[in-house]
C-alpha cells in the first residue's frame, strides 16, 4: 500500500488520482479543517468515475508532527510519498514553516526508517536549487546558498537534509524539485493565482522569470521515480524557461483577458513591500511582498531538466494545452 501525506494538495490530489487510476491502493493523511470535496472535484475534470475513485481513499486524520496519528497511517505501507507542505514567505512564519516543513519531514522519514519502508519521494521546489549563474541553467549540483533564500525556500532545503539524513541511515529516497506548477483547482493559492492574476486582467507583470511545469509531469516524474530503481537522487522538474510576461501573457489569452503590456519596476515593488507590510501589520494577513522575494526579481533564472529527461527518457507534455485545460477548469468555477 502506499501512503500519501499532503493529500489535499493540488499535487496530492493528482498524485492520488493517477495511483488510483492504476489500480494502487492508497491511503492518504488529512489534517483536521482539510477539504477533501475539493479532492474528489479535482477528481471530475479528468473522470466520469470521480466519486468511485474517490470512494477508494483510506483517509487517516493526522498532522505529519502528530506521531501517534502517523504511526497508524503508516501500518503496513510500503511506500510513501511526501508532499505536505506549509507555504508561506512571510518571514514572521519562519518558526511555523521550520515545525511543518523540517521537523514534520523528520518525523516522515523516521517513521519510514522503523517501519522498513521501500522507498521515500519527497516533494521539494526549485527554490532549494543553487541559483543559476551567468546565464548558464542550473542543475541539481549548483552550490546552495541559505543566504539569498525567502523563508520557504529555506525550510525546504533543510527538509532535504532530513531526507538526505534517512538515506545515510540506509533509506531508500528520490527527491523531486518542481518549477512553478501549472494545474487546476486551487485558484486562490501557489500557481493558481497566476490565473486569478490573468483574470483581472492587470496591466502590470514582475520583472524576471522562473522554470515552469504541468501538474501531470510532476506526478508522472514522482511515479516513474518510484517505480525504478534509481534512488538517493535529486531532479529538477521544469518543461520550460519563461519570463513572467509570457507565462501572463499565454494565461490571459487562454481565458480571453487582455495580456498585461508594463513590467514592474523595482522602486515600485519597493513601494508595494512598504504597502504590503503595513497591511499585514494591521490586518494579520500573510505578506506577499519581501525584500528577498524582490531581489529574487533581479536575475531571471533559468534550469537544466536534462538530468530527468536523460535518467528516465522523460518527455514533457505541452505546457499550453495544459494552460488550456486549466482555463477552460477556470471559467467553469468563475464564468
Amino acid at each position: 500500500m502506499v501512503l500519501v501525506t499532503g493529500g489535499t494538495g493540488l499535487v496530492g490530489a493528482h498524485l492520488l488520482l493517477h495511483l488510483l487510476q492504476n489500480n494502487t491502493k492508497v491511503r492518504a493523511i488529512y489534517r483536521d479543517g482539510s477539504n477533501l470535496n475539493r479532492v474528489e472535484k479535482v477528481f471530475s475534470y479528468y473522470t466520469e468515475n470521480a466519486s468511485g475513485l474517490f470512494g477508494q481513499i483510506e483517509w487517516v486524520l493526522a498532522d505529519i508532527n502528530d506521531i501517534p496519528a502517523l504511526d497508524i497511517a503508516f501500518k503496513n505501507i510500503d511506500y510513501v510519498y511526501h508532499a505536505a507542505a506549509m507555504i508561506s514567505f512571510d518571514p514572521k512564519d519562519y518558526y511555523k514553516l521550520k515545525k511543518a516543513n523540517v521537523q514534520g519531514t523528520a518525523n516522515i522519514v523516521n517513521l519510514c526508517l522503523s517501519n522498513s519502508i521501500n522507498k521515500l519521494c519527497y516533494v521539494s521546489t526549485i527554490g532549494a536549487i543553487g541559483k543559476s549563474l551567468e546565464g548558464q541553467k542550473a542543475n541539481e549540483k549548483n552550490d546552495w546558498a541559505g543566504q539569498d533564500a525567502n523563508v520557504y525556500a529555506l525550510t525546504k532545503y533543510r527538509a532535504e537534509m532530513e531526507v538526505w539524513r534517512g538515506s545515510q541511515e540506509g533509506l531508500d529516497v528520490v527527491i523531486v524539485n518542481p518549477g512553478v506548477i501549472i494545474g487546476p483547482g486551487f485558484w486562490e493559492q501557489g500557481s493558481g493565482n497566476l490565473f486569478t492574476t490573468a483574470y483581472r486582467a492587470r496591466d502590470y507583470y514582475p520583472p524576471s522569470g522562473t522554470g515552469f511545469i504541468t501538474i501531470n509531469d510532476v506526478v508522472k516524474i514522482m511515479v516513474e521515480l518510484m517505480q525504478s530503481k534509481i534512488i538517493n537522487q535529486r531532479f529538477i522538474a521544469v518543461s520550460e524557461n519563461m519570463t513572467y510576461k509570457d507565462i501572463l501573457t499565454r494565461l490571459a489569452n487562454a481565458i480571453d483577458k487582455k495580456a498585461p503590456s508594463k513590467m514592474l519596476r523595482f522602486w515600485q515593488l519597493h513601494l508595494l513591500r512598504f504597502f504590503d507590510f503595513f497591511s499585514s501589520s494591521i490586518t494579520g494577513n500573510k505578506r506577499r511582498i519581501t525584500k528577498k522575494t524582490i531581489n529574487s526579481l533581479r536575475n531571471t533564472e533559468i534550469y537544466d531538466n536534462g538530468k530527468i529527461m536523460e535518467m528516465l527518457g522523460f518527455e514533457f507534455e505541452n505546457l499550453d494545452e495544459c494552460i488550456l485545460f486549466c482555463s477552460e477548469r477556470f471559467r467553469e468555477e468563475y464564468p
